[in-house]
């Protein structure tokens, strides 16, 4: 039998009073929420029948016609008895009912309530009435200007929401019952249960268990306390006394009085829960940890456990100490050497290190670093480059500023060896204040009061020093600070010996590309020329420009854009530029000589295609053969660019936005090549995938001449390359550039277009020089992601009276007179020096186009910075210089030709060909000339015995 003395009888008792009362509190509870949720349902029934009526289409017409009752009324009363309300009532802005269940009242006055509503706001309320309780929701309704042209209101009792929990009461009284019999059923396999545990156990002999319990409480070595609701320690075992240093007579005093750490009491007192929080007691660090009493039976209070973690804690420093060292090397890595830049590098170490790291850092380089150059070993005076931590002013040295150590100094000491310099106290430092007792004891003013001086070392090569300065009530500088500075300092000097690199193979990339540029333009009169070059910020692209003198006075133009940037570039546009040189000695029209190009760069590309694609000896490349990123990870190397660290001794990385891709071809490159002819006046255009020319002409008006675009150089595929030829004005200017003028990240080609013309229109009388000067001032980007090449070439014409031409007949006989005339035409001109030279060459070229030629024979004399003659005829047969052997009678003319004349050769038209000469006048003449007994020396080579 179950007796009421022990405890699993009281328990019993206690759960099924329990029990009951929990399943009364549930039933009242599930009452109220029944209650609750009618009065809910009520308020949303009428708030969304109000808010349809209100917002259905035309109400608010019908609400502004001559007769709102008429047509509000049906459509209220069938929404009212749809949507079960009592009522749905629609009344005037001043109160006057348009519609109501009951007819008698509309037209009479809606008591008032309704002035929220007025102001544009939905209204819900609830009244108390003789049949119940009521919710009414008032809505305005809107014209579409905004103006409230009438309310709608709707009301329900919450008896009709009601009646749905009145239907679900019996089963909320059969759910309570089973929860009853359930509960009743649960207590008493709980209080069996307990009795067994118990073994039916009174209270008496429980305490004596708890006795013993308590004494295993103090034997444990962690501290516990039991602290009542009221603040007051109510237990205290032996370990918590010790931690804590209790006085003996601790217990049911307030903790506030136990002479505890002031943080300690409040929170012991606070009754909060806390989770290893640590607090201070005495040297000692104590985890505590809080939790409420009540929960587990015991009476309100807490109970309270205490660890001692004071070497725990000491570790857990260290570590932390650590982590945030690692964690700023690895935002060293991230945020130094991010651009290829000395000066740049060496302001990111000095922003990196402060103030996490130091609260002062200056960083110094030896001059032939920014220069680029490899230092030579000798430690010359050093220039600082930033300074971190202070004002400026209050630096001792200022950025740019020259600084040679004292020898014998502990900076000198360190450079000399390469090693790390810890000056834990400076003022205690003698040798370091010797060197400059000014600017040193200015340092110790601004409270610097500990050092650490780190040789920039890569490659073992000393680059410059990183000084890191401590002040104010900053921990001085230890040891393991000194490592850590030199890890920092190592990985920013792999950076800045990286930016050294680039600037000097920066440096010799540009030497290269402008070496290969024209250094001045030749001298020629039939253009005004100005040009302009301008590398990007990226690196050295393959931009290039030329002016090629041609036979007749004429001149070529060239304009041309090799794709990337670097050695490879640089080197692939000064090719391509050698390559128009030697097609424009041909003479050949613009089209062909594109064409020309074009197969060219094809057969390089398929060349460099092949070589690539062998192997070291020659044999063609196993596919794989060529080391992976993955590779070198596998092996234990970094690839260049990867964010792991270096050895300062390894050797340099290859910089490849210097070289650029080797392997790359140079298909795509563009080029437009235009030939101008000062006797005409006239332009030929052709272009390879190049942006077409500008063309302004004497009136200042701007046009983009049509030029048609063949595509870039190889991949023509063998097409033809199409011509256009222009008439150009005298004083007209031809506008040729690349496409890093017109095009940037930031602007489009064609708003890059219409800035170049509004530019160009803006400078009508503009010389050259001031065209350019003024389009690069409007156009060049602040900051240039390509290389830009500008030409600007204004028109001249060649006078009409240094211009004579007359037609040659097919008889030998016509010689005579045709050279008779140009003898008084050189004459006229002044050129009476050199008529003799003039009337032998103009005889062996007249005599060789009517002997071998046909017609139409002409000669022609151009007077300009030479002597030009021309003699054409309708045969592309071309004449060959030989040397005639003693039993020749012929081939001797040429040869004539070729020693009395500056330059001669042969250009085709379509009509057939002209044989040129050009004849200098200024003073300059071939050697072996008719004036030097030049003709002696050659008749000598006649033979008259052989005749």
């Amino acid at each position: 039998m179950l007796s009421v003395h022990s405890v699993a009888g009281q328990v019993l008792v206690l759960q099924l009073a329990l029990v009951v009362l929990l399943v009364v509190a549930a039933g009242v509870a599930l009452a109220l929420q029944a209650q609750q949720a009618s009065l809910e349902e009520a308020k949303q029934r009428s708030s969304v029948a109000a808010t349809a009526f209100a917002h259905a289409p035309g109400t608010a017409a019908a609400m502004q016609s001559a007769d709102p009752t008429a047509r509000l009324q049906p459509r209220a009363e069938d929404a009212r008895r749809e949507a079960g309300l009592d009522y749905l009532v629609a009344f005037s802005p001043s109160g006057i009912r348009w519609t109501h269940p009951n007819p008698h009242l509309i037209g009479k006055q809606v008591p008032g309530g309704y002035g929220p509503a007025l102001a544009g706001r939905k209204v819900t309320s609830t009244s108390h009435s003789a049949f119940g309780r009521a919710v009414d929701t008032t809505v305005p309704v809107k014209a579409a200007d905004g103006r409230v042209v009438g309310l709608v209101a709707a009301g329900i009792k919450v008896q009709r929401t009601n009646e749905w929990a009145l239907q679900r009461l019996p089963l909320l009284i059969g759910s309570a019952a089973g929860a009853l019999v359930i509960g009743i059923g649960g207590v008493a396999l709980v209080s069996r249960r307990l009795r067994r545990q118990t073994h039916g156990l009174d209270p008496a002999e429980m305490t004596r268990m708890y006795d013993h319990h308590d004494a295993v409480l103090h034997a444990v070595r962690e501290g516990v306390l039991i602290i009542g609701s009221d603040g007051r320690l109510l237990l205290a075992n032996d370990e918590a006394r010790r931690l804590l240093d209790l006085p003996a007579d601790a217990e049911h005093r307030r903790v506030t009085e136990l002479g505890l750490e002031p943080g300690t009491a409040d929170l012991l007192a606070s009754g909060r829960a806390a989770t290893d929080e640590v607090h201070p007691a005495g040297d000692r660090l104590l985890a505590v940890n809080i939790r409420p009493t009540a929960p587990y039976g015991g009476p309100a209070g807490t109970a309270v456990t205490l660890r001692d973690t004071t070497e725990l804690q000491a570790l857990t420093g260290k570590a932390e100490v650590a982590q945030r060292r690692l964690k700023l090397l690895y935002d060293a890595g991230m945020r130094i050497g991010s651009t290829l830049d000395v000066t740049r590098t060496a302001e990111e170490l000095a922003a990196v290190a402060v103030p996490r790291f130091a609260d002062v850092v200056s960083v110094e380089l030896l001059e032939p670093v920014l220069r680029g150059d490899e230092p030579t070993g000798e430690h010359a005076p050093m220039r600082r480059l930033a300074v971190r931590g202070v004002p400026e002013d209050s630096a001792a040295y200022r950025v740019g500023e020259h600084i040679r150590f004292v020898p014998g100094s502990p900076i000198t000491a360190g450079l000399a060896d390469a090693r790390p310099v810890l000056v834990p106290d400076l003022r205690a430092e003698r040798a370091w204040r010797d060197q400059d007792p000014v600017d040193t004891q200015r340092i110790l003013d601004n409270g610097i009061r500990s050092l650490i001086a780190v040789p920039l070392r890569a490659r073992g090569v000393v680059l410059g020093l990183a000084n890191f300065w401590r002040a104010g009530n900053s921990e001085v500088f230890g040891a393991e600070d000194l490592s850590f500075a030199e890890e920092l300092a190592a990985r920013a000097a792999i950076s800045i010996d990286n930016a050294r690199r680039y600037t000097r193979e920066h440096a010799t990339t540009i030497t290269l590309q402008r070496s290969l540029l024209p250094r001045a333009l030749p001298r020629q009169s039939a253009l005004e020329v100005a040009h302009r070059y301008l590398p990007a910020q990226a690196g050295v692209g393959g931009d290039w420009f030329d002016l090629i003198p041609l036979p007749g006075a004429r001149v070529a133009l060239v304009v041309g854009d090799v794709v990337g940037h670097g050695l490879h570039a640089a080197a692939t546009m000064g090719r391509l530029r050698t390559a128009v040189l030697n097609f424009s000695a041909l003479d050949l029209p613009p089209d062909e000589l594109l064409g020309h190009l074009d197969e060219l760069v094809s057969h390089i590309d398929t060349d460099e295609a092949r070589t690539d694609g062998m192997g070291p000896d020659g044999e063609p490349a196993v596919p794989g053969d060529r080391p992976r990123p993955s590779d070198a990870a596998a092996a234990g190397t970094s690839a260049p660019g990867a964010g792991g660290p270096r050895d300062p001794d390894a050797p340099p990385l290859a910089d490849e936005s210097l070289v650029g891709d080797g392997t790359a071809g140079i298909t795509g490159a563009t080029c437009l090549y235009a030939i101008y002819d000062p006797v005409a006046g006239r332009v030929t255009l052709a272009r390879a995938g190049h942006p077409g020319p500008a063309l302004v002409r004497p009136d200042g008006t701007v046009s983009f001449p049509d030029v048609p675009v063949a595509p870039p150089l190889g991949l023509g595929g063998g097409m033809p390359v199409e011509t256009v030829e222009v008439t150009l004005p005298e004083g007209s200017r031809l506008v040729l550039y690349t496409d890093g003028l017109i095009e940037d990240r930031e602007r489009d080609i064609d708003t890059g277009l219409e800035l170049l013309r509004t530019t160009l229109a803006g400078t009508p009388d503009g010389s050259p020089e001031q065209t350019c000067t003024a389009v690069l001032d409007a156009m060049l980007p602040a900051h240039p992601s390509d290389d830009i090449a500008l030409l600007v070439a204004r028109t001249r014409l060649l006078s009409a009276d240094r211009i004579a031409e007359w037609e040659v007949p097919s008889d030998p006989a016509a010689v005579g007179p045709v050279r008779a005339a140009c003898m008084r035409t050189l004459e006229s001109w002044g050129l009476d020096e050199i008529g003799f030279t003039t009337e032998l060459i103009l005889s062996e070229l007249i005599t060789n186009a009517i002997r071998y030629g046909a017609q139409p024979i002409r000669v022609r004399l151009l007077y300009d910075r030479a002597l030009i003659c021309e003699v054409s005829d309708g045969t592309s047969a071309s004449p060959h210089l030989r040397r005639a052997t003693t039993t020749d009678e012929g081939g001797r003319g040429l040869f004539l030709v070729a020693q009395f004349a500056q330059r001669w050769g042969t250009r085709y038209t379509p009509s057939g060909k002209v044989i040129w000469t050009e004849q200098v006048l200024d003073g300059m003449r071939p050697s072996n000339g008719p004036e030097d007994g030049g003709i002696d020396s050659l008749l000598d080579q006649w033979d008259e015995s052989a005749l």
